[in-house]
C-alpha cells in the first residue's frame, strides 16, 4: 500500500451503493482515501453539502483510513494541497470512460505528477447513477437497494414520501 492519500472527488448527489463500492476497493489499494465532495456553482445539488456529508459520514464505517473535505477550483490542485498524487474515479459505462478520459488528459496537462486510477464499477450498479436514482426516487420508485439506508430515508424525506414507504 502506497502512504499517500488517493482522492476520490465527486459531486456525490447523493451518495449511492456504487460509490460506495468504488470506495471500499479503493481502499483496497490505498491506505487513506479522501472522499473529496466537489463543490460546484454550475450545478444546483438536491442535497446541501452538509446534508452530503452527513450521508457519506453515516454511511462509511470512516476510521482513519477515511476522510470526508470539499473542495472547489481544480481538482490537482486540491491534490497538491492535500499532498497526494492519485485521483480515484469509477466507471460504468463507454461514455464514463470518454468523459473521464477527457478529464484525466486535462489533469495531466495541468499538473503531470497527479495520477488518474480508474476502477470498474460491479456488474450490479453499472446502471446506477445519482441522477437516474434521485428522479426514480422523485416519482416514489423504490431506490433502497441502490443507495445506503441514511440515503433512502432521506430522498424519501426531500420529496415527501412516508418513511415506511
Amino acid at each position: 500500500m502506497t502512504m499517500k492519500p488517493a482522492i476520490y472527488p465527486g459531486f456525490f448527489d447523493p451518495i449511492t451503493n456504487g460509490h460506495l463500492s468504488i470506495l471500499h476497493r479503493a481502499l483496497e489499494i490505498f491506505e487513506k482515501v479522501i472522499v473529496a465532495i466537489l463543490v460546484n456553482p454550475h450545478k444546483i445539488p438536491l442535497f446541501s453539502v452538509e446534508e452530503r456529508i452527513d450521508m457519506i459520514r453515516e454511511s462509511v464505517n470512516s476510521g482513519s483510513n477515511i476522510e470526508i473535505d470539499t473542495f472547489d477550483g481544480l481538482l490537482v490542485d486540491y491534490a497538491v494541497k492535500r499532498k497526494s498524487n492519485v485521483v480515484v474515479r469509477g466507471l460504468r459505462a463507454l461514455s464514463d470512460f470518454e468523459y473521464e478520459f477527457q478529464m484525466s488528459l486535462m489533469n495531466r496537462k495541468l499538473n503531470r505528477n497527479v495520477q488518474s486510477i480508474f476502477l470498474m464499477t460491479d456488474y450490479q450498479w453499472f446502471y446506477t447513477s445519482s441522477t437516474i436514482i434521485k428522479e426514480a426516487a422523485s416519482f416514489g420508485g423504490n431506490v433502497s437497494d441502490l443507495v445506503p439506508g441514511i440515503v433512502d430515508r432521506k430522498l424519501k424525506e426531500k420529496f415527501g414520501y412516508s418513511k415506511n414507504a
